[in-house]
C-alpha cells in the first residue's frame, strides 16, 4: 500500500482532524513553545494549557518533581485568563491553521459556564472541561469524582456553549464507567481519559514532601496500562467519541489505546523528553498502516479481541 492512500483523518465529535494525534493540555503550552521543532497544525488538534475565567498565578514551587518512569506536577492552573488567550494566542493559531481544543476549569460550575460563553464566540472548535478541580461552593470536593456532580455541570455548559464539549474525566475514582455514563447523560459530545493520577513524593532528608502542595498529578509511561485500561472499560460502557490519554510514549502506544477503544490520542509528558514524539506518533501510525494494509485510521479504533474467560 502506498502512502498516499492512507487516510489519517477521524471525524471527531462533528469535526473532522487531519490525523487521530492531539496533544495534552498543560504540555505544550500554546505551541509556540514547540515552534522550532513542528507547527501545531501538523497535528489533528492542540490541547492548549488550561485556564480560568480570571488569571491565575499558580501554586508555590516546588511544583514539578521526576518519578521513575514519569512525572508529578502541581502547577495549579498558572494562566493568564481566557480573555487573555482569546486576544494574545488564539490569533496566531488561527493563522496556522490549527485546531483548538480549549481546556477549561473553574471554582465554580458559574466559572466553567462563564467560560463556555466566551468560548463559543471564538474559532476555538472545542472545549475540554478539566473536572477534576475543588468545587468552593461544595466543600472543596473535585467535581470529577461524583457522577451527578457531572451529569448537571456537563447538562449546565452545553447550554451555554455552542462548541463541542469534551469532558475530561479523572482517574482518581472509585467507578470510571460511572462517571462517563453521568456525562454521557449530561450532554456530552466526547469524552478525554485519564487526567493525572494522584501521587506524592518524599525528600527523606528533609522529611517533607517534594511537592509544596505535597501530592500532584502523576503522569507519564507507568499510568499507561492504568489509562489503556480505563479507555476499554469507557469504551464499553457509553457511546461518546474518546480522546485517549495517558503514558503515550510512541507510536506503538497510540496504537494500543486506539485499538482499547480511543478515537484519537493526546500525548504529554512525552514531550519533555522528546518534543518530536507526536510527530513521530503520526510517522510511526502510517507505516504500521502500510504494514498492515489498513487505509483507514479509524479501522484501528475498538479492534481489540478480548480473551473469553
Amino acid at each position: 500500500m502506498e502512502q498516499k492512500n492512507l487516510d489519517l483523518s477521524v471525524n471527531f465529535a462533528g469535526v473532522t482532524l487531519k490525523n487521530p494525534v492531539t496533544t495534552v493540555s498543560g504540555t505544550c503550552g500554546t505551541g509556540k513553545e514547540y515552534a522550532n521543532f513542528y507547527s501545531p497544525e501538523q497535528l489533528g488538534a492542540i490541547s492548549v494549557k488550561g485556564m480560568t475565567l480570571e488569571p491565575r498565578d499558580g501554586n508555590m514551587p516546588c511544583r514539578i518533581a521526576e518519578t521513575p518512569a514519569g512525572m508529578l506536577n502541581s502547577i495549579g492552573l498558572q494562566n493568564p485568563g481566557v480573555h487573555a488567550f482569546i486576544k494574545n494566542e488564539l490569533p496566531r493559531l488561527e493563522k496556522c491553521g490549527a485546531v483548538v481544543i480549549a481546556n477549561v476549569a473553574g471554582n465554580t460550575e458559574e466559572d466553567y459556564c462563564k467560560i463556555a460563553e466566551v468560548i463559543s464566540e471564538t474559532s476555538v472548535a472545542f472545549l475540554e472541561m478539566n473536572i477534576s478541580c475543588p468545587n468552593v461552593n461544595h466543600g472543596g470536593a473535585a467535581f470529577g469524582t461524583d457522577a451527578a456532580t457531572i451529569e448537571r455541570l456537563t447538562k449546565n455548559v452545553k447550554a451555554h456553549c455552542s462548541k463541542p464539549v469534551i469532558v475530561k474525566l479523572s482517574p482518581n475514582v472509585t467507578s470510571i464507567t460511572d462517571m462517563a455514563k453521568a456525562a454521557e447523560s449530561g450532554g456530552a459530545d466526547a469524552i478525554s481519559l485519564i487526567n493525572t493520577l494522584l501521587g506524592m513524593r518524599i525528600d527523606i532528608k528533609t522529611k517533607r514532601p517534594v511537592l509544596h502542595r505535597n501530592v500532584g498529578g502523576f503522569s507519564g509511561p507507568a499510568v499507561f496500562p492504568v489509562a489503556l485500561r480505563m479507555v476499554w472499560q469507557v469504551r464499553n460502557a457509553v457511546s461518546l467519541p474518546i480522546l485517549g490519554i495517558g503514558g503515550i510514549s510512541n507510536a506503538d502506544d497510540a496504537i494500543e489505546m486506539m485499538m482499547a477503544g480511543a478515537d484519537i490520542i493526546g500525548v504529554g509528558t512525552a514531550m519533555f523528553a522528546n518534543p518530536m514524539a507526536p510527530i513521530e506518533i503520526i510517522d510511526g501510525i502510517k507505516q504500521y498502516m502500510i504494514k498492515n494494509g489498513i487505509e483507514r485510521v479509524t479501522d484501528i479504533t475498538n479492534s481489540v479481541i478480548p480473551w473469553e474467560n
